[in-house]
C-alpha cells in the first residue's frame, strides 16, 4: 500500500485537506496527515484523524508508540511527501532548509526515493514576490513538483493567481506519483 505523509499548513484552504486526505484513502492510500500549528487555527487535527484512520502530528514533539521519533518514522516510511496547502512561509523553509516543526523536519529527513507534490495556496501578491518565485525554483531544481496555485477569487477578497488546485487534481497528480515510486526497502 502507497504511504503519503499530508502536509497541510496554515491556509484558509487547510480545510480541503480533509476532503484530499479521504479521497486518497478511498483509492488505497494509507494517508499521515502532518499539521503546522498554523494549520490547526483553521482545521482540527480529529478530522484528519477520522479520515486517514491514522494519529496525526500536530508537534515535532508528539509521540507514538516505539523509541523512533514520529517525523523520523513518517520520514523513513512515506513514498510521497504532499504538502496541500503549502504556504508561502513553508515553501520558504523548504527552500532554506529550515526544520522548526514536524513537517519541515520530515521534508529534510525524507527517504531519497520518495517524491515531494507541493500544491501552494496564497495571497496573489505573495505567490508572485520574487522571494517566493525563487524559493520556488529552488525547490523545483531540487526535483519538488509543484501544482497549482489556479486562478480566482482568493480569500483575501483579491482575484488572481494563489487558490489551491482543485482537490481532485492534487489527488489525482499524487496518485501518477505514486506510481513511478520505487518500493520500499
Amino acid at each position: 500500500m502507497a504511504f503519503v505523509i499530508l502536509g497541510v499548513t496554515g491556509s484558509i484552504a487547510a480545510y480541503k485537506a480533509v476532503e484530499l486526505g479521504s479521497l486518497l484513502v478511498k483509492r488505497g492510500v494509507e494517508v499521515h496527515a502532518v499539521l503546522t500549528s498554523d494549520a490547526q487555527r483553521f482545521i482540527t487535527p480529529l478530522a484528519l484523524k477520522t479520515v486517514s484512520r491514522n494519529p496525526v502530528i500536530g508537534d515535532l514533539y508528539d509521540e507514538e508508540e516505539g523509541w523512533k521519533p514520529a517525523h523520523v518514522r513518517l520520514a523513513d516510511e512515506a513514498d510521497l511527501l504532499l504538502i496541500a496547502p503549502a504556504t508561502a512561509n513553508c515553501i520558504a523553509k523548504l527552500a532554506h532548509g529550515l526544520a522548526d516543526d514536524a513537517l519541515t523536519c520530515i521534508a529534510l529527513a525524507l527517504r531519497p526515493l520518495a517524491k515531494t507534490l507541493i500544491a501552494p495556496a496564497m495571497n496573489g501578491k505573495m505567490w508572485h514576490h520574487p522571494a517566493t518565485r525563487q524559493n520556488v525554483q529552488t525547490l523545483k531544481s531540487r526535483g519538488i513538483e509543484f501544482i497549482g496555485p489556479e486562478e480566482g477569487l482568493l480569500a483575501c477578497g483579491y482575484e488572481g493567481l494563489g487558490r489551491l488546485w482543485g482537490v481532485e487534481q492534487i489527488a489525482g497528480r499524487a496518485l501518477e506519483l505514486l506510481t513511478e515510486c520505487p518500493p520500499r526497502s
